[in-house]
C-alpha cells in the first residue's frame, strides 16, 4: 500500500467519524442490510433503506459512495443514504470493490452487479423499476459517470469487460437521472491534481502508465447522446474536486443537448468543502439534498 492511500484511509476515516458520531438509524426507517450481491461475501454487499409502511414501490435511487478509490463501504454512507430514503425513495447503498487490492475497472463490475441484482427484484414489491436513479460522490460520480457512458456506447463498455444490465425490453439499462456530486471527470496524468494522480495510479492495473487505460479513465470522450440527465454539483471551496473539475463535463453536455443543472453550493461567507452533503447537520447540505431528490422526483412527474 502507498502512503498516499495509506494517509486517504487514515485521514477520510477520521473525517467520516467525527461526521456521523452519535447517529443511528431513524426510527422512520426500514433497512435490510448485508445482502450479497455477488460472490463476494465481504466486497460485494449492499443495503436496501425505505421509509417504513410505504405501502407500494418506491423510486429508487442507488448510491455509489466515495473515497479516492482506494477507500470506503457501505456503512461509511448508511446514514447519509438513510436521509436520502426519508425523502421517498428506496435507496441502495453497496459496498464495492477498491483499490489498490482491487484494480480498475473492478468496482464498475461490482455497479453493474448491483444494477442486475435490481432488476431481478422485479416482483418483491419494493422497488418501482420504472424510476430508478444513482447517485455518486466523489471518486463515486466518476464511476457513475464511466457507467452511464458505457451505457450509451457499447464499444467503450467492451474495452473495460462491463456486462451492462438489460431492462425487460432488452435495452442496456440507465439511470432516469442521476446525482453527480463532487467529483472529477477528467484525469489530467500530466499537470492535474497530484493527489488524484497519485489515487489513480493506485487503481490502475499499470500504473498509469499504458495510455490505453488512462484513455478509459476519462469518460467524457466517450459520452454519447444516450446520457441520462444529471444534476452536477460541487463546493465553493472543494480542495480535492472544486470548481472547475465539472466544466469538461457541463462542455460535452451542453454538446449533445443533454439537460443537467450544474450547481455550487457554498459562499464566501459560508464555504462549504468536499461532500459537504454527507454531513447530516450540515444546513447547506441538507438544502442540497433537497435539491436534488426534488430533481428525481420532477422526472417522475414529467
Amino acid at each position: 500500500m502507498s502512503l498516499t492511500t495509506f494517509f486517504i484511509r487514515k485521514s477520510f476515516k477520521a473525517g467520516d467519524d467525527k461526521r456521523d458520531a452519535g447517529l443511528s438509524t431513524p426510527e422512520t426507517i426500514e433497512r435490510w442490510d448485508d445482502i450479497c450481491y455477488g460472490m463476494d461475501p465481504q466486497w460485494q454487499v449492499l443495503d436496501v433503506y425505505r421509509p417504513k409502511n410505504p405501502g407500494h414501490a418506491l423510486p429508487v435511487i442507488v448510491s455509489i459512495h466515495g473515497g479516492g478509490w482506494t477507500y470506503g463501504d457501505k456503512e461509511r454512507y448508511q446514514f447519509y443514504c438513510m436521509d436520502l430514503a426519508s425523502r421517498g425513495f428506496a435507496v441502495v447503498n453497496f459496498t464495492y470493490r477498491v483499490a489498490p487490492e482491487w484494480k480498475f475497472p473492478s468496482g464498475l463490475h461490482d455497479t453493474c452487479l448491483v444494477f442486475q441484482w435490481l432488476f431481478g427484484q422485479a416482483d418483491c414489491g419494493w422497488f418501482d423499476l420504472s424510476h430508478v436513479f444513482a447517485v455518486g460522490d466523489s471518486a463515486g460520480a466518476h464511476m457513475l459517470t464511466i457507467y452511464c457512458a458505457a451505457c450509451g456506447n457499447p464499444d467503450y463498455a467492451r474495452q473495460m469487460g462491463l456486462v451492462i444490465p438489460r431492462t425487460s425490453e432488452g435495452e442496456a439499462f440507465c439511470p432516469s437521472a442521476v446525482g453527480l456530486n463532487c467529483g472529477v471527470y477528467a484525469i489530467d496524468f500530466a499537470t492535474g491534481n497530484t493527489l488524484t494522480r497519485n489515487l489513480m495510479k493506485a487503481l490502475l492495473p499499470h500504473h498509469a502508465k499504458d495510455p490505453s487505460e488512462v484513455s478509459l479513465v476519462n469518460p467524457v470522450p466517450f459520452i454519447t447522446d444516450h446520457f441520462p440527465p444529471a444534476y452536477i454539483m460541487t463546493a465553493n471551496r472543494d480542495q480535492l474536486a472544486g470548481p472547475p473539475a465539472q466544466k469538461v463535463l457541463t462542455e460535452k453536455l451542453d454538446t449533445l443537448q443533454i439537460p443537467y443543472i450544474d450547481k455550487t453550493y457554498g459562499t464566501d461567507a459560508e464555504p462549504q468543502d468536499h461532500v459537504f452533503h454527507c454531513d447530516l447537520r450540515n444546513p447547506v447540505g441538507k438544502l442540497c439534498n433537497d435539491e436534488e431528490c426534488a430533481y428525481f422526483l420532477s422526472h417522475i412527474q414529467e
